[in-house]
C-alpha cells in the first residue's frame, strides 16, 4: 500500500485535538487510527493523550475511548477484551494507548501481566522519553544523560530496553516504530491486529518541549534516531511457537556500525542533552547494548 492510498483512508484523529505542535505521539496516533479502523476501542492511562484527546466537550478521536488510572489500562483492556469474547465479538480491536510512564512505570505490573496471560490485547507505547504531561520528570524510557526537572544533571541511568522485555514474555507480536516512517508503523499496526493474542508496539516518540528542539525537526529526529542506530525499527512474530524476528528495511543498513550517523548528529538538535560528551558515551553504550541484543536474537531466529 503506498503512503497516498493510507493517507486517504478515513481521519479518525479529527481536528480539534490540542496537542503540542510537532508532537510526535499526535502523528503516531493519526496512523495508527487508520490501520485500526473504527471498530476500536482505545484505553488510555493518564498520559499526554488524556489532555490533547479534546477540547471539552468534543473528543477529536473517532472511536471508542475509556480514559483509565495510570497503573491499570492493561487490566481494563483484558476485561473489555474478554467481555467482548464472551459476548461473542470478534471485530473490535482493544488497544492500550499510553506513554512511557504509563506503560513502561506506572503501568508495567498490568502490562507485563497481561502479557503473561496472553490477553487478546494491542498495547502500544509511545515514548517520549519523560513524564511531559506532569512537567518533564525522567522515566524508566529517558535515556542517559537527558535533562528533566528531577535529572537537572542528566540521568546516569540507562533507558529501559521495553521492546526485549515483551519478546521474553512470549508475546505474540513485537515491535518498534517511529512516527519518522509512517507506512512501517502502518503496517506494523495493521498486521498486529490479525494476530490474536498479547502484541506489543513501541514507538519513539519526539517531543518538542520535553527534548528542547524547534517543533519542525519532529521528522528529521525521527529518521535521524534510525539512522544513528540510537532506535533500530524491527518486528518479532512468534509462529507455531518459534519466533521470527526481522529488521525493518529502515533499519537494516545500520547492522553495520560503519553506515552509521554519528551519534553527535542526533543529539545536537536536542537541548535536553547539556553535556554532550556525557551524553554520546551513555548514549552510545546504550546503542552498542540494544544492537547486541537485535544480533541475539536475529541469530536465534535464524537458528529457529
Amino acid at each position: 500500500m503506498s503512503l497516498k492510498e493510507v493517507i486517504e483512508k478515513p481521519e479518525l484523529l479529527l481536528p480539534g485535538h490540542s496537542a503540542c505542535p510537532g508532537c510526535g505521539a499526535v502523528i503516531s496516533l493519526r496512523w495508527t487510527l487508520k490501520a485500526l479502523g473504527k471498530r476500536t476501542i482505545l484505553v488510555i492511562p493518564a498520559c499526554c493523550t488524556s489532555v490533547y484527546q479534546y477540547i471539552w466537550p468534543t473528543s477529536a478521536i473517532g472511536v471508542f475511548v475509556y480514559n483509565v488510572a495510570f497503573a491499570s489500562a492493561a487490566a481494563v483492556a483484558s476485561g473489555i477484551s474478554n467481555a467482548l469474547e464472551i459476548k461473542g465479538r470478534k471485530d473490535y480491536n482493544v488497544v492500550v494507548w499510553g506513554g512511557d510512564g504509563g506503560i513502561l512505570d506506572i503501568g508495567f505490573a498490568t502490562v507485563s501481566g497481561a502479557a503473561e496471560r496472553g490477553e487478546n490485547i494491542i498495547v502500544i507505547c509511545y515514548d517520549n522519553e519523560a513524564y511531559m504531561n506532569t512537567g518533564i520528570q525522567r522515566s524508566s524510557g529517558t535515556p542517559g544523560g537527558a535533562w528533566t526537572t528531577t535529572t537537572p544533571l542528566g540521568k546516569t541511568e540507562q533507558k529501559k530496553a521495553a521492546p526485549f522485555i515483551f519478546l521474553l514474555h512470549n508475546a505474540v507480536y513485537v515491535a518498534t516504530a517511529s512516527p519518522a516512517y509512517p507506512l512501517d508503523l502502518y503496517n506494523k499496526v495493521k498486521k498486529a491486529k490479525k494476530l490474536r493474542g498479547f502484541k506489543y508496539i513501541h514507538i519513539l516518540s519526539p517531543c518538542p518541549p520535553g527534548w528542547r528542539y524547534p517543533e519542525n525537526l519532529t521528522i528529521k529526529l525521527g529518521k535521524l534516531s534510525v539512522e544513528t542506530g540510537y532506535w533500530a525499527l524491527w518486528e518479532a512474530e512468534r509462529i507455531n511457537g518459534k519466533m521470527k524476528f526481522t529488521l525493518s528495511p529502515p533499519s537494516r543498513p545500520y547492522l553495520d556500525p560503519s553506515k552509521r550517523k554519528p551519534i553527535e548528529e542526533y543529539i545536537k538538535h536536542q537541548r535536553r542533552f547539556r553535556d554532550r560528551e556525557i551524553a554520546k558515551k551513555l548514549i552510545q553504550e546504550w546503542i552498542n547494548y540494544q544492537w547486541s541484543l537485535i544480533k541475539r536474537f536475529m541469530s536465534e531466529s535464524s537458528e529457529g
